[in-house]
């Protein structure tokens, strides 16, 4: 087979464990910064990065090669480690087990890094749940709310 050539953009939101906004201001951008190396170390492109104290947005390119599933693990698994090295406060940071990741067309990447830059401001009148669960509405994704939390 020959090569592969694909643009498979992603829209990932995904939480601390139990929303504990942990994701303090003396984290946040290096945190942030470290979330976009792991993606170029698994061949990814970020196009955008933020969140608030409990949770984080980001629009992704991955290669064909890797599974989102997988990508989203590496992504979680070693900035969690990371976070864990950069002090004693930062010792109990975790992420949530679960994930969303919606597909987003090469047409609405402006709006959807918009949308991401602002999260600040968007948090002041939207709640972590609300917004996730309006994001599992629009694209039609059934759920069960006593799992979705996890």
């Amino acid at each position: 087979m020959g090569p592969a050539f694909t643009n498979l953009l992603t829209h990932l939101i995904f939480s601390t464990k139990d929303r504990v906004p942990c994701i303090k201001v003396d984290l946040k951008p290096n945190l942030f910064a470290y979330l976009g190396g792991i993606v170029r170390e698994i061949r990814g492109k970020a196009y955008a990065i933020d969140g608030t104290a409990d949770h984080v947005h980001i629009l992704v390119s991955l290669p064909p090669s890797i599974a989102l599933s997988d990508a989203v693990r590496i992504i979680k698994t070693n900035s969690s480690g990371w976070a864990h090295d950069q002090g004693v406060s930062h010792r109990t940071f975790a992420w949530q087990i679960g994930y969303g990741g919606f597909s987003v067309s090469k047409s609405n990447v402006p709006d959807v890094i918009k949308y991401i830059q602002s999260q600040e401001e968007h948090h002041r009148k939207v709640s972590f749940k609300e917004e996730f669960i309006t994001f599992l509405e629009k694209h039609e994704i059934e759920y069960d709310t006593r799992y979705i939390w996890e």
